[in-house]
C-alpha cells in the first residue's frame, strides 16, 4: 500500500483508499498507540481487524472499547493490550472475559491496566474529542468510586450556580477501526442499525480504518446522502472484507453466531485452552479467507429481509 492511500488527503477527492487488511494494520496501528474499536451495540464488531493486529504482534496498545464483547478479551490474550478504557470487558452471551480477568488479577499472559468508565462517560469522552473541546460536564457518576479511580473524570463546581458536576475529559484515539455495511473507494460509508458511539469515535480519532462488507461505486453512496454517516475525508484506508465482523452480526448481511461465542467462552476458561483457540483461529490462519473456510455460514444467512422504503431526493 502506498503512503498516499493512508494519509491526510486534505481537499483531494476521488482518492482510492482500498488496501489489504494486512497493509492497513501495518500502516495505521503502531506499537503503543490507542485504538477505538468495537463501538457499535453488539454488531459490526471488527474481529477480522483484531485478529490481524494479533497476528502482526502489535504491542502496548491502549484499547478504548465501549462495547467490547469478546474482541477485547481476544486481543488481551494475544498480548497486544497494555491498557483498557471501558466499562466492562467480557462475553455478552456468556458472562466473563476469562483472559481479561486473568490479565488484571494474575498478569497472565501479562498485566493489563484497567481504567474504569461508565458506558455513558465513555461516550461523552469520545464526543468531547469529536467536538474538539477539553471536557463535557455531566451529573453522571457523582457519588461513585469512578471519580477516585479514573483521572479522566474530575469533580467540577459550576462557578455560577455552585452545582457539583463531573468533567469528562476528552479522548482522542490514534486510530478508530470500524466495520460498515458499504463504502466507496474514497471511504464514504453507508451505515445503518445500532450505531453505539461509532460516529463519535471516528470524529474523535486521528485516523480511521474502515472494514466494509461491500465496496460500491460513488454513485451508490451519493444516491442516499442521509445514510452516508462516515464521510471519506475522515477515512484513511478502506478494506473490503465480507464477513469481517463474524461472529458478531451485521444488519442486512448475516446474523450472530451464538455457538461461536459460547464455544470461545468454554474453551478459554484455562490459559492452555486459550492458547489452543488462538492457534486454531488466529495464528494458524493465514488470512480472513482461510478463517471463513472453517465456519458454517449457512445458518447465519438472513431468513427475513426488511428493505427500507425508497426515498425521493428529486429537485
Amino acid at each position: 500500500m502506498s503512503k498516499s492511500t493512508v494519509r491526510d488527503f486534505g481537499s483531494k477527492i476521488n482518492v482510492n483508499k482500498i488496501c489489504s487488511l494486512g497493509d492497513a494494520v501495518s500502516e495505521l496501528v503502531h506499537d503503543g498507540c490507542s485504538l477505538a474499536i468495537s463501538t457499535d451495540l453488539e454488531q459490526r464488531i471488527p474481529f477480522a481487524a483484531a485478529h490481524e493486529i494479533i497476528r502482526q504482534r502489535k504491542r502496548e496498545l491502549t484499547l478504548m472499547a465501549p462495547i467490547s464483547d469478546m474482541l477485547a478479551d481476544q486481543m488481551i490474550a494475544g498480548g497486544t493490550i497494555a491498557r483498557v478504557l471501558a466499562a466492562w470487558v467480557g462475553n455478552v452471551s456468556a458472562g466473563l472475559g476469562h483472559n481479561f480477568r486473568r490479565a488484571v488479577e494474575s498478569g497472565i499472559p501479562h498485566h493489563v491496566e484497567m481504567v474504569d468508565y461508565s458506558n455513558f462517560t465513555m461516550a461523552l469522552a469520545l464526543k468531547a474529542g469529536a467536538m474538539g473541546v477539553p471536557f463535557i460536564p455531566t451529573r453522571s457518576t457523582l457519588g461513585s468510586d469512578l471519580l477516585r479511580r479514573n483521572p479522566g473524570l474530575e469533580p467540577l463546581t459550576d462557578a455560577r450556580t455552585g452545582e457539583e458536576l463531573v468533567a469528562v475529559r476528552a479522548l482522542r484515539p490514534d486510530v478508530a477501526i470500524v466495520h460498515v455495511q458499504r463504502s466507496d473507494e474514497d471511504g464514504n460509508c453507508h451505515v445503518w442499525g445500532n450505531l453505539g458511539v461509532t460516529l463519535e469515535a471516528v470524529r474523535a480519532s486521528r485516523r480511521t480504518l474502515v472494514i466494509a462488507e461491500e465496496v460500491v461505486s460513488r454513485q451508490v453512496i451519493v444516491s442516499d446522502p442521509n445514510r452516508t454517516l462516515i464521510p471519506g475525508f475522515l477515512v484513511h484506508a478502506v478494506v473490503h472484507q465480507p464477513w469481517g465482523a463474524h461472529p458478531s452480526p451485521v444488519q442486512g448481511y448475516y446474523n450472530r453466531d451464538h455457538r461461536f461465542f459460547s464455544d470461545y467462552h468454554h474453551q478459554t476458561r484455562t490459559w492452555e485452552g486459550t492458547k489452543q483457540w488462538l492457534g486454531e483461529w488466529v495464528y494458524q490462519v493465514a488470512d480472513r479467507e482461510e478463517y471463513l473456510c472453517r465456519i458454517d455460514r449457512e445458518p447465519l444467512l438472513l431468513k427475513n429481509h426488511a428493505p427500507a422504503a425508497p426515498v425521493d431526493y428529486g429537485f
